[in-house]
């Protein structure tokens, strides 16, 4: 029984592996359109100093909006901020130090950034590990789970005014949250979110990225609820040639190589979709989808679920000390 719970999370997400790189082998990587000018708007992007956050963060520097690169390596950080600078970029782009790992440090993260007295017009929730050994993040919490989902669910309540306050409902602030096509497998154990009884670090990098839609889903629901101007949304960016799959095992590894070189997307064609959904015009107002190479996908059929939605969030304020709203 324990080596089938073990391997069952590796089969289902290797299968959906190969599903999204035969796409990806007959289907061009989606081109962004002309892109209206940011003048004057605020940006975090989360994982900002490499790979598709990186490349996020440049492009729309680039169309004028001021960036705020938000990491856990201050040294990343501050290179990415003058690499981009050094390209003659439009925007302004900053680092502010975020440790998603950390619970006390995404409080504090939003104190900074909220002592800054700047709006807030998009969130990018991009920072994410993959298949990393078993560990812990400061409070304890399973690290993908922690990671991936926990930390960006607080971060984005904790700036969820700064967001309401910049929005306007022609100009609607926006959340993009970044998952994968592994949460069509994930599995939601509510009883043991953390994958205490049987860990594997395939199933839990694909809960968390299931868990990632549900949230967006459901904030978009309580924000229309309230009627605020503020849109949210996930985005799939395909298989992306970046640091994420340092972690597979030694013949994943060796396979990975050729076949990234022929068939992944680089980690500015896997930004696109991000960047489509973080500022596109035709996309205003337009919230709780999921969007995979430029287009409106279905998720998996388990987001839809309205009570399963609210039993995550429910469980999720009570994780990270927030009151359920």
């Amino acid at each position: 029984m324990w080596l089938l719970s073990f391997i069952l999370p590796i089969l289902r997400l290797y299968l959906v592996g190969v599903k999204v790189l035969l796409y990806q082998l007959f289907n061009k990587s989606f081109t962004l359109p002309v892109l209206p000018k940011q003048n004057g708007r605020v940006a975090i992007v989360t994982g900002g100093a490499r790979g598709m956050g990186y490349e996020t963060a440049r492009h729309l520097a680039s169309l004028g909006m001021h960036v705020v690169i938000a990491g856990n390596s201050e040294e990343d950080g501050l290179q990415a901020v003058k690499k981009i600078h050094e390209e003659g970029s439009e925007g302004k782009v900053e680092f502010l130090f975020l440790d998603l790992c950390s619970l006390k440090s995404v409080r504090q993260f939003v104190q900074r950034f909220k002592a800054r007295a700047l709006p807030l017009h998009v969130l990018v929730n991009n920072a994410g590990i993959m298949l990393v050994p078993e560990g812990k993040t400061e409070d304890g919490f399973e690290l993908h789970f922690g990671l991936n989902y926990l930390g960006h669910f607080l971060l984005t309540n904790l700036l969820l005014d700064k967001l309401k306050r910049s929005g306007r409902h022609d100009a609607c602030s926006r959340v993009v949250t970044m998952s994968s096509a592994t949460h069509y497998v994930g599995r939601l154990n509510m009883e043991d979110l953390q994958g205490r009884s049987c860990y594997s670090a395939h199933g839990a990098y694909s809960q968390s990225k299931l868990a990632l839609v549900l949230f967006t889903y459901h904030l978009q629901e309580k924000l229309t609820a309230a009627g605020f101007p503020v849109t949210s949304n996930a985005v799939d960016p395909g298989m992306v040639d970046t640091d994420l799959y340092n972690n597979l095992c030694i013949p994943a590894q060796a396979a990975k190589k050729p076949v990234a070189k022929m068939l992944f997307r680089t980690p500015a064609e896997g930004a696109s979709t991000a960047i489509l959904a973080a500022i596109a015009s035709q996309l205003e107002g337009v919230g709780g989808c999921y969007f995979y190479n430029g287009e409106r996908a279905k998720s998996a059929d388990i987001t839809y679920d309205h009570n399963v939605r609210a039993e995550l969030w429910k469980q999720s304020c009570a994780l990270v000390g927030l009151q359920e709203a």
